[in-house]
């Protein structure tokens, strides 16, 4: 089992797309183990695009998600980091496959709607970021009906 940091950005969230997001992670089998809504800090978000500093499109990423409430989750699951990246779909929400949240909701790549970990190193790191109060461990009864 794997655990993924997905995060729903402000142009999701402004367009009321977040229960629709989270019933497509559930509807796959993914537990849910932390949600939280927050208006992010300019440091935590500059801390969690650290690696895209030199860019230049970071500046106005970090104004981009701290300019609104974000719902914050995380997702365990068998390949959890794949498997999310598979439902959110490619960058640009034009050339997304439909199906994919990108593809079904996305026309920009600025305002891409949602962010998932890209590897397992990444997960750790923006997990702990931030859920640095821990997760939720539970499994749910219907988890006997998604893996044999």
């Amino acid at each position: 089992m794997q655990t993924t940091y997905v995060m729903v950005k402000p142009d999701g969230v402004q367009r009321g797309l977040v229960g629709q997001i989270i019933t497509r992670f559930e509807s796959k089998g993914l537990r849910l183990v932390g949600l939280k809504s927050i208006i992010p800090s300019r440091e935590l978000v500059e801390a969690h695009y650290a690696v895209h500093k030199e860019r230049p499109f970071y500046d106005g990423l970090v104004k981009f998600v701290t300019s609104g409430p974000v719902v914050a989750m995380a997702w365990t699951g068998l390949d959890a980091i794949s498997v999310s990246r598979n439902i959110i779909g490619a960058t640009n929400g034009r050339e997304a496959a439909m199906g994919t949240i990108r593809g079904d909701f996305g026309m920009d790549v600025g305002y891409n709607l949602i962010h998932g970990s890209d590897g397992e190193e990444t997960a750790a790191f923006e997990l702990g970021l931030w859920f640095p109060e821990g997760l939720n461990n539970w499994v749910p009864l219907r988890e006997t009906w998604v893996y044999e």
